[in-house]
């Protein structure tokens, strides 16, 4: 007989925790941990005065890298998403290391996921794609300067790389080919904000 799985022990939020912009967490419990992201049960008291309990996935943020080839085209990726359950076409993007600069990181999970590296990496902005139940941000860069290499992503990731025009992509969002968050927020930012001033 399976036995019940342990409670998780609630534990008090210390000090340094309680003061974020007038936030104040009164407890905080571990629910499950994984490999990247925690899932917490913590009770508030929001900066607006309401207590409240929230349910989180506590997330240690991404980065995400918009590639642009010298011709002014898009270097694309598309492997499947479990919790999507579908393929998936997307910005190249991973989570950030422990310790690690995010910059840095830009620079690894270009290389290992589509094999170029880049003499230009800049943040252009970040965003919280689900900000309900996921603390996680996701920082976004251009890269520029791309010089194709052997690709290393890693043993449980099957990548295909596709290299598309801007308008190419852009009908690809409109016909909903494109359906992932960050990547239709990146490349339309992209496109409305950076490419006219670009570096030729």
């Amino acid at each position: 007989m399976k036995k019940p799985a342990k409670k998780a022990a609630k534990k008090p939020a210390t000090q340094k925790s309680t003061k974020r912009r007038g936030l104040r967490v009164l407890s905080s419990t571990i629910l499950c941990k994984g490999r990247v992201f925690v899932v917490r049960h913590d009770e508030i008291i929001e900066p607006s005065g309401i207590k409240a309990t929230r349910d989180i996935v506590a997330h240690p943020g991404s980065v995400v890298i918009i590639p642009v080839l010298e011709d002014g085209r898009i270097v694309l990726i598309r492997q499947f998403r479990y919790a999507a359950g579908q393929y998936l076409w997307e910005l190249v993007a991973g989570h950030k290391e422990p310790g690690e600069d995010p910059l840095k990181g830009a620079h690894r999970e270009l290389m290992e996921e589509t094999g170029y590296t880049a003499k230009h990496v800049r943040k252009l902005f970040d965003i919280f794609p689900s900000p309900g139940l996921l603390g996680e941000r996701m920082d976004m860069y251009l890269a520029e300067g791309l010089t194709k290499g052997r690709a290393r992503p890693e043993e449980d990731e099957k990548i295909s790389v596709k290299i598309v025009t801007l308008a190419e992509a852009e009908r690809w969002i409109r016909e909903a080919k494109i359906r992932d968050a960050k990547t239709i927020a990146g490349l339309l930012y992209y496109s409305k904000f950076v490419r006219h001033g670009r570096r030729a």
